[in-house]
């Protein structure tokens, strides 16, 4: 079942910052930190998992295997991205059951057509809201605790404008997400029009290196009426510069210190728990 921490801390007027995950092992290193949540990210799991772009390509097996990996080995509540839901209401459905109970605190879903694209990249098309409206509705109705929230993000501001994803936004919030998510603001500006249109509501912004949306301090989303802010790609592009500089003094011949001692890395792995059962039963043969 879903921590409930995210609720709470929501409830009590915190700003959470969510940094972006992919896998066992990130999540490990980020659950330790003390974040109010951690964020799994669509873009990076396809990128780390299939070795390809957040174009479609993962499955709703391959996320809730993900998300059900990843909750069993960490305490912080987890915000897991569903892309479209994978399909029509039937799939959204399936695909928020298959969520809660592998142990999200809150489930994405967007409003895109399929196949989706990163929301910070080109050529991406919107569903009509009635359709978008009913997969937020099902959301909400499958769900078996209240304490999993739902988060709606709409990508209508690129194609359609600000006012039409404003409108969808607030359709989303009628049928039941806890969360808006109003995907890829161009501006300050557009950042203080959301918070002004939605005073009493919790809502996401997505800050994304080299996005569409100015990247904006804590203090500044908290006061322009944002209660989450994810960083969904801050692991993945710190690991991808960490390997290829790895990689190149490997095969350059020099050396490089930069990198985990291998003491640590079996504590962060977990490796101290099973030595413990280890001296407490004996080592298995």
């Amino acid at each position: 079942m879903p921590k409930s921490d995210l609720k709470k801390r929501l409830e009590a007027g915190d700003l959470v910052q969510a940094p972006g995950i992919y896998d066992g092992f990130s999540a490990r290193i980020a659950d330790a930190m003390g974040f109010g949540a951690l964020y799994l990210s669509g873009y990076a799991t396809s990128a780390s998992l299939l070795g390809k772009p957040d174009a479609g390509y993962l499955t709703a097996t391959h996320m809730a295997d993900r998300v059900r990996t990843i909750c069993d080995v960490i305490e912080t509540p987890l915000i897991a991205d569903a892309d479209t839901g994978f399909g029509g209401i039937v799939n959204v459905e399936e695909t928020v059951r298959a969520y809660e109970t592998a142990g999200a605190s809150a489930i994405q879903l967007e409003d895109q057509r399929f196949p989706k694209r990163c929301g910070h990249t080109k050529n991406r098309d919107v569903i009509d809201l009635s359709e978008a409206t009913a997969k937020i509705q099902i959301a909400a109705e499958a769900r078996k605790s209240k304490d999993f929230l739902i988060i709606a993000r709409t990508d209508a501001r690129t194609s359609l404008g600000l006012d039409e994803a404003l409108r969808r936004c607030e359709a989303f919030r009628n049928a039941g997400a806890d969360i808006l998510f109003l995907e890829s603001p161009e501006s300050e500006k557009e950042l203080e029009e959301i918070g002004k249109a939605f005073p009493k509501t919790w809502l996401l912004a997505n800050m994304v290196d080299g996005g569409s949306t100015p990247l904006a301090p804590p203090d500044t989303l908290q006061r322009l009426g944002f209660s989450v802010a994810i960083y969904p790609l801050i692991g993945l592009t710190a690991a991808a510069i960490a390997l290829q500089h790895s990689y190149a003094d490997l095969q350059n011949g020099t050396a490089n210190t930069n990198r985990m001692p291998f003491e640590e890395l079996n504590r962060t792995v977990g490796f101290e728990r099973i030595w413990a059962l280890d001296e407490r039963f004996g080592k298995d043969d």
